[in-house]
């Protein structure tokens, strides 16, 4: 019974239908058409029950397979695949539908395609992830339709799954081959600087494309016959730590990320990179009534942690506690340490207000905050107006773009590193200013 209910008629039955119906109304003017209007209502009968015979009395061996990663990277495009194995002695035309997560907000997935019978397909589709946490998949749903294309089935393949989308670990890696490549450089604007180096001398070592000339020993290269530099090593064991703010500002959208989430992908790629170095890596996130705390360590079981407790992160709709911040900094952290701030002022006023406590965080840490670039803004201040409308608009986007140069300034003046950078390219501008710093022994 559940197989009957499941066929249906297609459209084209009933555009034969009306196409019929309206050749039953012609001949009432031209009698000559009844018996042809007849003929094809009688074939269009036929050929449906046919069908319908076709579609019952075949066992429906079709199985779907949904492969994918098993864990998405928030903000990019990854690639899932539908096998379908016709296992049947019929050839359908099928409509492809596959229930996504309610998160993608995507209802118009479906694919057109042909079953061979007996044979196997594949089809893909790309997602892209914009909100961590936990995503279901449904069921697949297959609507198949013979050669005749008069009636069509209604089938369900059970693949209901769960992936969890955590912090971006594809741009993690990227990053962190980047930042361990002599070359230093990959496409577009993915580009790693390093800035001079430290002076813990390792050892000495055979010239290769990348290395700093002035690094060449020219004693040793006279000895060897060939050009031989001096290896440096990085200071070690230095405190790294990412300072999120939980507030409602953070809750602005760039191209479907939070920028909470352009600060969780940065967090998880510059604490990735700081371990490798072997620097000890940590984590704060504070909010207007609370502060979370990972104390620096270099473990083994450190950049779980730190995985784990950013995948839960969520914005809060208050303010920020730059009061509560500094108390908890001030009783957890004995050691000199890199604090990545990651916040967003969004007037002079509210940066104003928190100067005093940001001095205090800088005069025992080195202290670097975040400003995000507003891209929409920088284009509005670019565009010629041509109403009075139009110059309200480029001057209020140029005076806000003058405001966070003015932070910036500010900053500076106080001794407060800063980066200002677009939300897009946060992740990079962190990994370059750890880097500076390191190789200038700031830290």
């Amino acid at each position: 019974m559940k197989k009957l209910k499941s066929i249906s008629p297609t459209i084209r039955f009933f555009r034969l239908l009306a196409a019929i119906a309206a050749l039953f109304a012609i001949s009432f003017a031209i009698e000559w058409l009844f018996v042809p209007a007849q003929v094809i209502l009688a074939l269009t009968l036929a050929f449906g029950v046919a069908d319908y015979i076709l579609l019952v009395t075949q066992p429906m061996r079709i199985p779907v397979v949904r492969t994918g990663p098993r864990i998405l990277s928030l903000g990019n495009v990854q690639t899932f695949n539908l096998s379908i194995l016709n296992g049947t002695n019929l050839s359908f035309k099928a409509e492809v539908i596959d229930e996504l997560p309610y998160q993608l907000q995507k209802r118009d997935l479906s694919f057109e395609a042909i079953l061979p019978a007996g044979k196997k397909i594949q089809l893909s589709y790309q997602i892209r992830a914009v909100k961590r946490g936990l995503y279901n998949f449904g069921k697949v749903n297959l609507i198949l339709r013979t050669s005749i294309g008069l009636m069509q089935i209604h089938i369900q393949r059970s693949h209901e799954e769960s992936v969890s989308v955590y912090p971006s670990i594809l741009d993690m890696k990227e990053l962190e081959m980047s930042a361990f490549n002599t070359l230093v450089s990959s496409g577009g604007i993915r580009k790693i600087r390093r800035i001079g180096h430290s002076y813990a001398f390792e050892q000495i070592k055979e010239y290769v494309t990348g290395d700093e000339f002035r690094s060449i020993n020219w004693k040793a290269t006279g000895r060897r016959g060939k050009l031989m530099v001096n290896q440096y090593e990085d200071e070690r064991s230095q405190q790294i730590i990412c300072v999120l703010d939980q507030s409602r500002a953070m809750q602005l959208p760039f191209k479907g990320l939070s920028l909470l989430d352009y600060s969780v992908n940065a967090s998880l790629a510059i604490s990735n990179i700081a371990l490798r170095k072997h620097d000890k890596a940590g984590l704060i996130n504070f909010s207007s009534k609370y502060v979370s705390f990972i104390s620096p360590e270099r473990s083994r079981t450190q950049m779980k942690k730190l995985l784990e407790n950013l995948y839960t992160l969520k914005e809060s709709e208050l303010e920020p506690n730059f009061e509560l911040l500094y108390s908890r900094i001030r009783s957890g952290l004995n050691q000199r340490s890199l604090l990545f701030l990651f916040t967003n002022f969004e007037s002079m006023y509210a940066l104003e207000r928190a100067i005093p406590l940001l001095r205090r965080i800088n005069t025992s840490h080195l202290l670097v905050i975040t400003f995000f670039e507003n891209e929409e803004i920088a284009n509005l201040a670019e565009e010629s107006a041509k109403s009075l409308e139009g110059i309200y608009v480029q001057t209020i986007a140029r005076k806000s773009i003058s405001g966070k140069l003015q932070m910036l300034q500010t900053l500076r003046q106080h001794g407060i590193q800063s980066i200002y950078t677009r939300p897009e390219d946060l992740s990079v501008q962190v990994t370059n200013k750890y880097l500076e710093l390191k190789s200038r022994g700031l830290i």
